[in-house]
């Protein structure tokens, strides 16, 4: 198992924040990815605004996935 870093979190998160990771799944593709407890945090949060259209937190969101972990992202998200 990889040991990833973990990036923090941005003042902005407002979401439950995660003591472990967890392995995502892609609910589209089926692609799976070991995220470590702020990726599973950021995860949660950015799929929580959307079901409420809260795009601007999703965008947000998204663009930190992208900068955090730009594998993940593409596995998530793409």
């Amino acid at each position: 198992m990889n040991k990833q870093k973990e990036h923090e979190l941005p003042e902005w998160f407002d979401g439950i924040k995660y003591t472990e990771g967890e392995t995502i799944t892609n609910p589209l593709t089926g692609e799976s990815f070991k995220c470590t407890a702020n990726e599973a945090s950021m995860y949660d949060l950015i799929m929580g605004a959307h079901m409420t259209q809260n795009y601007v937190i999703v965008q947000k969101g998204l663009d930190w996935f992208r900068q955090a972990n730009p594998e993940a992202y593409m596995i998530l998200f793409d």
